[in-house]
């Protein structure tokens, strides 16, 4: 379980996106092949335009794995009133390969953060058997990890790593 100092914790995705979880696979998400995601590191929007390249470690050949990224601070961190907002969900991803042999039950959106410093949160569950398709919401707005997990019948994650993104200004472009 996780502890105090575990950037999941401090960074609240613990808490605010999924419960307290064993992490039993590992899971590295990179952009542009060159800028790969730690816990609580700031990434710039400009930096995460296209979809990363997830991939799992640990599974097996035998084993499928579903990705969500949220966003838990929609409209912003100081009153994230609307909760989550969905960027991107892959379902049967095999273990020990990457994201792209799964299949892309929701497009990747962007980060785009307006107000304030966001957190992405990618989300990885271990799938009890092949989805033959995502059941419940996948509204982009107002998604719950947690509750698409229970009816999905996915459990509790096995990895999960975010970053941090804030509104790029002209200056910081350069």
């Amino acid at each position: 379980m996780a502890r105090k100092s575990d950037p999941l914790v401090v960074g609240r995705v613990i808490g605010d996106v999924v419960d307290n979880f064993f992490a039993s696979v590992k899971m590295s998400v990179t952009y542009n092949s060159n800028k790969k995601v730690c816990n609580g590191h700031e990434l710039f929007p400009s930096a995460v335009t296209l979809q990363p390249r997830v991939e799992v470690h640990g599974g097996d050949l035998r084993s499928f794995f579903t990705l969500v990224m949220t966003d838990p601070d929609v409209p912003g961190p100081s009153d994230p009133y609307l909760k989550e907002h969905l960027h991107w969900i892959i379902t049967d991803i095999p273990g020990t390969t990457d994201s792209s042999f799964g299949k892309e039950a929701v497009k990747y959106e962007m980060p785009m953060p307006n107000i304030g410093i966001h957190r992405y949160v990618f989300v990885l569950f271990k799938q009890k058997r092949r989805l033959l398709a995502v059941t419940g919401s996948t509204s982009r707005d107002g998604f719950s990890t947690r509750r698409f997990a229970e009816e999905n019948g996915l459990g509790l994650p096995v990895a999960a790593v975010f970053f941090n993104a804030q509104r790029e200004t002209a200056s910081r472009r350069r």
